[in-house]
């Protein structure tokens, strides 16, 4: 189904791959009568041309990128607007867009969440921006309709922010990143290499979208193959797509740990626009003559079958119809993920959903970014049309992305046939992705046409006992399943006629109730502050040198954001900083939050005593560093409270998989964390989160860990390491006879990195 080239190739007339080797040059000039050469044909890719258009500093290899336009959710906004104006906002230089489809259930966690929507509210008046109220759309469908732009790029606090197929280079990062484009500064990444994905062929019927990107995930995650690269996708295989079916690929792509994506547009996204009142936003991009690629996924969809990613990843891949062909093996391959997913906290097991060689489902969910659109739903409907869910276990609940697709439903009657199986149509609303709405019962399995299937994903609480689990479909096997009452069932099982259905766009529907400044910013509106929001607290620079406690300790594969901050249950405490902390890593380690505070009471000590606003020292607050720091100071004896920090660091091997959430990170640092230690990163943004934190993203080498959980680590002129650019960096494990050197990296890091580093966070490098 999906192939990967080895190495590089070029893409000649976008029809041709040749494998880059000693003869290609040569192959290619006898297919274009020119002589070419690498260097040049990698500035042929789309990618290229739009990144050169965004870059501000003059060099290709070091970008600095602004953007045209920004959007964030309720689960973000709040946080990204409270750093900015604590950095001196005065008006939001570029469109950004507030949305509400996070926290939309109003009263989730104990806190009323229509706070948040009315601080956004007041914000856009105050600073000029675009409001989007709940339950109208999901953020990313909203952009679609109404921000997307040809060769445009944009920039989102989602790690979904993917708008590739429309031609938007569009990138999903944590909030600090936005608040730098706020502040008109810039977004800097080297120059990333760029992938071809290659399509050939159309789709068979009852595949969509879903299960092409469930293909390439399960293809290219692993092995690192498109890790902070571009994916553009190319071929005469694209045309075969509708833009509903690209974007459904397209959203997909943040699961594979790309940077970004980008497709080659046609007539038929022209259209897209065109529908949607912006036709002028059409722009047709394609490759040059000869383009270079860093590597090439070949696709040919008409070999792609139904597939179903099982618990707990996206990328643990396989078609439907080996899962229900090889069940015993695969659930208890599933069952062995699940021992180190879920630590053994809890028993876990699918076998019992077998029933009769059958495999039973308890719910589906078609919903959000992914699952939500025109096409899908309407898809779903064609194939439940005279069937119906049954009155027993199985629910089925559908999600439009937004009202504009719902009212298009309703008109052209899937929405009726979908209720009349039994099925439940619901509003715009992200929930079900992150585990605030249609959490199933304990044990049960749910298959979705979402993003995500991560430990809890669906709502579960391993704290509580209480578990269940999702698997990754696309909408028309769920819908195949359901018809089935249950039974887990390719859409290209059933015999039901998908039909093509005509999209018409009400824009009444957003200019009706949309809140657009039109980019007019209002200095007299007051910000509307709820009892639930919170400034952020206030966080010292980097100290000369650094005494760590290792308080959690995580050896699992890849470490996802949801592990680090849970994301459903602890939606209302988003805009509350020191509330919010409570929650960090109460999944994978409950102990994590205590031990962390005991340190951070510490160094509050320590700058108390500065400040002489304190009279206890350190050790008085935690009697173990005494011992520590008589060890610390028979070796660096002119360590004193004046030139050390004392802070926690966690150890994973591969931390900051999935959200673009930076709560990831600024969670620890609220606690005292002043550094993570890992043998990789698994995502740019969470690397980029811990940055803007003020927090050191250190490097250590994969092998026997020198220093183990509750062990302190001292580093001896961390300031002066960063601001010296030292490529290794020397650090001590105090051990009961000593000091045990070893060594740590911190990558490759901008100016701007290391500066706010050195100031202790974004806010304090950006405070006048």
């Amino acid at each position: 189904m999906v192939n990967l080239l080895e190495g590089g190739a070029y893409l000649v007339n976008g029809t041709k791959v040749v494998p880059e080797s000693a003869d290609a040059i040569k192959e290619i000039s006898s297919l274009t009568g020119k002589t070419v050469d690498k260097e040049s044909a990698r500035k042929e890719t789309i990618a290229y041309s739009i990144l050169e258009s965004h870059n501000t500093s003059g060099n290709m290899d070091k970008l600095k990128i602004k953007f045209d336009k920004l959007t964030s959710h309720d689960i973000t906004f709040v946080g990204i607007i409270q750093t900015a104006r604590a950095s001196g906002l005065k008006k939001f230089p570029i469109p950004y867009v507030l949305t509400n489809c996070h926290n939309s259930l109003c009263a989730v966690g104990g806190t009323i969440n229509e706070d948040d929507h009315m601080f956004g509210l007041s914000c856009a008046k105050r600073y000029g921006g675009i409001y989007v109220p709940p339950h109208q759309a999901v953020i990313h469908q909203f952009a679609r309709e109404m921000l997307a732009g040809g060769g445009k790029m944009i920039l989102g606090s989602d790690s979904h922010t993917r708008y590739g197929a429309l031609g938007t280079m569009a990138m999903g990062e944590g909030g600090p990143e936005l608040v730098k484009q706020l502040l008109e500064q810039t977004y800097d990444i080297n120059m990333p290499g760029v992938v071809a994905v290659y399509l050939t062929g159309e789709p068979m019927r009852g595949v969509g979208p879903q299960d092409v990107a469930l293909a390439i995930i399960g293809a290219v995650f692993n092995n690192g193959y498109v890790k902070n690269k571009v994916m553009e996708f190319v071929g005469p295989g694209v045309s075969s797509l509708s833009p509903d079916f690209r974007i459904g690929v397209d959203v997909m792509t943040t699961e594979t740990t790309c940077l970004s994506s980008i497709w080659r547009t046609d007539d038929q996204v022209k259209e897209f626009y065109d529908i949607h009142g912006r036709v002028e936003e059409y722009k047709e991009l394609n490759p040059g003559e000869v383009a270079y690629y860093d590597g090439v996924i070949e696709i040919d969809l008409g070999s792609i079958k139904p597939m179903i990613a099982m618990p707990f990843h996206p990328s643990n891949v396989y078609t439907i119809e080996e899962v229900n062909n090889n069940l015993d093996d695969i659930l208890n391959d599933v069952e062995k993920r699940a021992l180190v997913s879920l630590d053994g906290k809890v028993d876990f097991s699918l076998k019992n959903k077998v029933k009769n060689g059958k495999f039973m489902v308890d719910q589906g969910i078609i919903a959000g970014c992914a699952g939500g659109g025109f096409e899908n739903i309407c898809a779903a409907a064609d194939i439940l049309k005279g069937s119906y869910i049954g009155s027993d276990a199985f629910t089925l609940s559908v999600y439009p992305a937004s009202m504009p697709v719902y009212m298009e439903l309703v008109k052209n009657g899937c929405a009726a046939t979908i209720m009349e199986t039994g099925a439940i149509m619901k509003t715009a609303f992200c929930g079900p992705c992150f585990g605030a709405g249609d959490t199933p019962a304990n044990n049960a399995f749910s298959i979705r046409h979402s993003t995500r299937n991560f430990p809890n994903r669906e709502g579960s609480k391993l704290q509580s006992g209480q578990i269940s689990s999702v698997a990754l479909m696309d909408a028309r096997s769920i819908a195949a399943t359901a018809a089935n009452k249950g039974v887990l069932t390719a859409a290209t099982d059933v015999p039901a006629e998908i039909g093509k259905y005509k999209y018409h766009f009400d824009a009444n529907i957003y200019a009706n109730r949309v809140f657009d400044s039109k980019g007019v910013a209002d200095e007299s509106a007051e910000i509307v502050l709820g009892p639930n929001i919170k400034d952020w607290p206030s966080m010292v620079a980097l100290t000369d040198n650094l005494l760590l406690k290792v308080v959690s300790e995580i050896h699992d594969p890849v470490t996802t954001t949801d592990e680090l901050i849970p994301s459903g249950e602890t939606s209302s405490y988003r805009s509350n900083p020191l509330g919010l902390a409570e929650f960090t890593l109460s999944r994978k380690d409950p102990e994590y939050v205590g031990r962390a505070k005991e340190v951070s009471k510490a160094e509050k000590a320590r700058e108390a005593l500065l400040e002489g606003k304190g009279d206890k020292k350190p050790c008085e607050e935690l009697p173990e560093l005494e011992g520590v720091m008589s060890k610390v100071k028979a070796v660096f004896p002119e360590v004193s409270k004046e030139n050390f920090g004392i802070g926690s660091t966690i150890f994973a091997v591969k931390p900051g998989d999935g959200s673009a959430r930076e709560q990831a990170a600024s969670c620890q640092k609220v606690l005292g964390g002043w550094a993570n230690i890992a043998n990789e990163y698994a995502t740019k943004r969470y690397r980029s989160n811990l940055i803007n934190w003020g927090m050191l993203p250190f490097i250590i080498e994969k092998g026997d860990l020198p220093f183990k959980n509750l062990d302190y680590i001292f580093v001896p002129g961390i300031k002066k390491a960063v601001e010296e650019k030292a490529a290794v960096i020397k650090a001590y494990v105090v051990k009961e006879d000593g000091l045990k050197e070893f060594e740590l990296t911190l990558g490759e890091l901008t100016d701007e990195e290391r500066q706010i580093i050195l100031k202790g966070c974004l806010i304090n490098y950006n405070r006048v």
